[in-house]
């Protein structure tokens, strides 16, 4: 089975996990021209009531790797004996 290209295209889910109130209502995940990309989405008012979507957008979210504490060296340590 051929994999689907997501190029171009998104998706969104209602928060489950909104913890305050200035949390998005919604999540997902995007792409555009093959740059991947998260996206929050707020639901809000403007000064006559009526009801806008708010969008941010972010790189996505990479765990840091571990850092070694000390430089790789060769089986002397880099001592000159």
């Amino acid at each position: 089975m051929a994999e689907y290209d997501n190029t171009n295209r998104g998706i969104i889910f209602k928060n489950d996990k909104k913890g305050n109130e200035k949390a998005p209502e919604y999540t997902g995940k995007g792409n555009f021209k093959g740059t991947d990309f998260e996206m929050s989405l707020w639901v809000k008012k403007d000064k006559n009531g009526k009801s806008y979507f708010s969008v941010s957008f972010k790189e996505p979210y990479k765990k840091e790797q571990p850092k070694d504490d000390f430089p790789a060296q060769s089986d002397t340590g880099g001592l000159p004996f």
